[in-house]
This record gives structure tokens, sequence and C-alpha cells, in this order.
């Protein structure tokens, strides 16, 4: 049974979200305040933790930060803000997925089933991906280049190991935004999508300017060059 720590001061969608939760099979711990949240998850294992990010005692942001210092568990923000600067942000910071408010019960379960299965299936995973000078280690989820280690944020390392897994292919932005955010791809548009390969390439890439690594397929999208292989 996989364990859910649901941050949220709204008594409302707290009971709607709970019975939802347990009727999935879920087992769920409540927080309603971020010194309860602090103290929770400290406590406890999660295999998902699901945040609000405005609470009466401060942002869901604080405790994503606190959690990604010590665990890579999957988070998702819920949040009445749409506004593009802060899904960067909650995404960058460490987030797994951004719902904003009002939103679908079946969408965010579907989301919330999608993202448990992706990190079964990654703690399950062993060995590392190599390619092209790069190396990751799938288990600890760190990167290396040249033997260097990469400071990557959460969906910069996401992206890369996308295109790792997926050598010499040709990825349209729409394939590439909906496996790493599950979603139709509303708030990720292209010009958000160019900003993150932007970002990783100017981290992989001994010349960013011309890139070899990451090559842009004109009218189609991105290819990773290397052959990439699993051991």
């Amino acid at each position: 049974m996989s364990r859910i720590l649901l941050l949220e001061d709204d008594l409302s969608l707290i009971g709607g979200l709970s019975f939802a939760f347990q009727k999935a099979g879920y087992d769920l711990d409540i927080a309603r305040t971020i010194e309860e949240a602090d103290n929770i998850w400290r406590d406890g294992q999660y295999n998902l933790l699901v945040l609000d990010v405005t609470l009466p005692d401060g942002s869901g942001f604080e405790i994503c930060k606190k959690v990604r210092e010590v665990s890579s568990v999957p988070i998702i923000f819920l949040t009445a803000s749409d506004e593009e600067t802060s899904i960067i942000m909650g995404l960058d910071m460490g987030g797994d997925d951004y719902i904003t408010k009002p939103f679908k019960l079946a969408v965010l379960m579907s989301k919330i089933n999608a993202i448990l299965r992706r990190s079964q299936h990654f703690q399950k995973t062993s060995g590392e991906i190599r390619s092209n000078g790069i190396v990751l280690q799938l288990l600890e989820g760190r990167a290396y280049r040249d033997g260097a280690a990469l400071d990557l944020t959460a969906a910069e390392y996401k992206l890369l190991r996308f295109f790792m897994e997926h050598p010499d292919m040709i990825l349209s932005p729409e394939q590439i935004m909906g496996n790493l955010w599950d979603c139709d791809g509303n708030f990720v548009d292209g010009n958000t999508l160019a900003v993150y390969i932007r970002r990783l390439r100017a981290k992989i890439e001994e010349d960013p300017a011309k890139p070899v690594r990451i090559a842009t397929v004109r009218r189609m999208g991105y290819r990773w060059n290397g052959g990439g292989r699993v051991e």
C-alpha cells in the first residue's frame, strides 16, 4: 500500500481527497500547516507528497526544499496560483507535477497513479545509463559528464534521462512534455520546454551554442546523439 502525505488547509478539499485516496487503496496522512507537515514527513516513510502551496504559516515550497535535501520522494503541488513563474519554480525545485485549483478529481488520481508507477519502476531499476560522455546513476539520481558531477535540477535530470533512454530517436515536443509531466502540456508550452533544454545544454555541452549531445531537428523536435545503453 502506497503512503501519501497531504498538506492542505481547506477542510472541504481534505474531505474529498481523503475519501478518494482511501477508496483507491492509499494510506493517507494529513497536515494542515507547514509546521505539522515538517514534523510528520520526518517521522514517516512516504511514497508521495501532495503539497498545497499557500498555507496559513507559509508555503509548500518550504517543505519541498527541505525534503529535496534528503529524499527523492515524488512531490505534487496543489495550488490556486497558475502563474507560469510559480509553476516553473515548483518544478525546478524538485516538484514532479503542479496542479492548479479547481481540478478534476479523476485527473488528479490519474496523475498520482502514473507518478507512483514511475517511482516504483525507478526504484526497481539498477545499473547506469552511459552515452556520449554522460553517465546517469539511476538509483542515486545523479549525473556525470566526463567523470565530473553535474548540478541538475529535478526537471533537468528527468529531461536528460528521457533523452538518454531514447537515443538517436527524434522526439517531438509533445512526446517530451507528456512523458515528463504526465499532462496535456497546457502550461508547459514550446517556449518553456526550449528554456529547459537551453539550461540543460549549458550544463552538458562543451559548447552550448553548438550542441552535439542534444540536437535540434528542424520542425520535428530534438534527438539525443550517442547510442546510449543500460548496463
